[in-house]
């Protein structure tokens, strides 16, 4: 898998942080892109001074114009995008407000389209590539209190099958991850102000949603997508991989 190219979004953190770490050690030229400079720049910093071709790319990616201007910079081919950055919402359609549900969309769906297509040209231009969406198990399951969260992931799963089906004569491969809940410094800190004092009661009680007992962690949701994304999984497309620790095919 040398001299492959991957295009990580919201890579400076959490879920995506480990997309770059596993990409960049099965030696892939790793471009991530983040809205948070000073992350980017110290995971960018850390990955160069182990020997990691990887580069740090500062850009809001609801911005058509910043979105272009940064895939344009990237030298040579792209083999694989993969849509991670998102941000969440916690709330019913009653008690969401109309700039909530306006910065959900902008981040979640139209950055990954803004996305997908400035990176369409660098796909095609070698034949094919692959493109790589983050779902969520709220995009075909009743959530509680995730009104905006799951319209977002929902638009993600059907671009997905939109764009597979549009674009698999052209060798390009799009699939997405449905994830249950994962330990990010995300959930730590949604904890922390939502329950204070109360810290590991909640934490415990959310790991206990997933049927195998606990939350999932960063690096396997890399494992997942790098599999998907290299030359093993070349005869996967169309298609959405729950990893939920059996959330979905187990609850009761």
């Amino acid at each position: 898998m040398k001299n492959k190219t991957v295009v990580i979004t919201g890579g400076a953190s959490g879920i995506g942080l480990a997309m770059v770490k596993k990409f960049a050690k099965e030696h892939w030229s790793v471009f991530f892109i983040d809205a948070n400079q000073s992350e980017g720049e110290k995971v960018e910093k850390e990955l160069k001074n182990q020997g990691f071709s990887t580069a740090f790319l500062l850009c809001d990616i609801t911005q058509s114009t910043a979105v272009n201007a940064t895939f344009a910079a990237i030298p040579g081919k792209i083999d694989t995008l993969i849509n991670n950055a998102g941000i969440s919402h916690i709330g019913k359609v009653e008690n969401t407000s109309e700039a909530d549900f306006e910065r959900l969309f902008q981040v979640n769906v139209k950055g990954s389209f803004l996305c997908i297509q400035a990176a369409l040209g660098k796909l095609k231009q070698d034949g094919g590539g692959s493109i790589l969406n983050m779902a969520s198990v709220a995009a075909t399951i009743g959530i509680p209190d995730r009104f905006a969260y799951s319209m977002t992931k929902g638009a993600m799963y059907t671009m997905t099958l939109s764009i597979a089906r549009d674009y698999v004569s052209e060798g390009i491969r799009c699939n997405c991850i449905s994830p249950g809940r994962v330990h990010t410094p995300f959930v730590d800190g949604f904890i922390a102000r939502t329950y204070p004092g109360q810290e590991k009661e909640m934490f415990e009680k959310l790991a206990a949603t997933q049927p195998i007992g606990r939350m999932g962690t960063p690096e396997e949701i890399a494992e997942l997508a790098y599999f998907i994304s290299s030359e093993a999984g070349g005869f996967i497309t169309g298609s959405n991989y729950n990893i939920d620790g059996g959330f979905m095919g187990l609850k009761m």
